[in-house]
């Protein structure tokens, strides 16, 4: 984005001006703070660009440095590689063989590397031109459309690839969340389970609670007080 994405930032930006007549200012104009010209003698294509634009992608990686490790950081690069937005304009060979040596070398097999790399050439041009995936814009309905297409079948390495890197929700619970489930299910009198045992209990656990926090927030507050009321004389309304 600092380096080449400028440009499209401000086609984007002149095209909404566009459709909802705003004015848009002069790039090549000396930026003015407030009704005066601003001391510095600088453009507002500089001040935007500079002042503005990188000053917050700076901030962000700052933050992003600060909240992730390094190798958490180079897993969500490489698994970008599979971001279907803008016609798979991101993806590459060398990211996805890439993100199996790195982070799945235990998976796949000398032969399934191979394999891979021999998908990796076809994936890319029979997807595009299939209309099916056109509008596909994250990874979980990539994966979802190769099960419908059944090309899952024709790229059987690489969707593998895929369900392998959606199971990083599940692996990256909160830490405060997967400390609570150790506590619930190997307590005093469960401490000799095996790990094997143990970690498919937290799978479930962590799923569990996961879905019955997404009910949850689905019922309306309201729509309960008003069957509770209907349900038998109260001494006060709730509503």
């Amino acid at each position: 984005m600092r380096e080449d994405g400028w440009d499209d930032l401000i086609m984007r930006v002149e095209s909404f001006c566009c459709e909802y007549d705003i004015i848009m200012p002069d790039m090549s104009a000396p930026y003015k703070k407030s009704t005066r010209a601003c001391e510095q003698n600088i453009t507002n294509e500089h001040y935007y660009r500079v002042k503005t634009l990188n000053t917050l992608i700076d901030f962000q990686l700052a933050e992003l440095d600060s909240r992730f490790t390094n190798n958490s950081l180079e897993f969500l690069i490489l698994s970008a590689t599979f971001d279907p937005r803008d016609n798979f304009r991101s993806f590459k060979r060398e990211d996805v063989c890439n993100l199996v040596l790195r982070f799945y070398p235990h998976d796949f097999t000398s032969y399934d590397m191979f394999a891979l790399d021999m998908e990796c050439g076809y994936f890319l041009a029979d997807i595009q031109k299939d209309p099916r995936f056109a509008n596909t814009t994250t990874v979980s309905d990539l994966c979802r459309r190769l099960v419908e297409s059944r090309k899952s079948a024709f790229f059987p390495i690489i969707y593998r690839l895929i369900c392998l890197v959606l199971t990083l929700p599940v692996s990256t619970a909160t830490t405060e969340r997967t400390i609570s489930s150790m506590n619930i299910i190997k307590n005093k009198l469960r401490n000799k389970m095996e790990d094997e045992f143990f970690d498919d209990l937290m799978v479930l656990y962590i799923e569990k609670v996961i879905i019955e926090k997404e009910f949850a927030d689905s019922i309306d507050n309201d729509s309960v007080i008003a069957k509770f009321e209907v349900s038998g004389p109260r001494r006060i309304r709730f509503s």
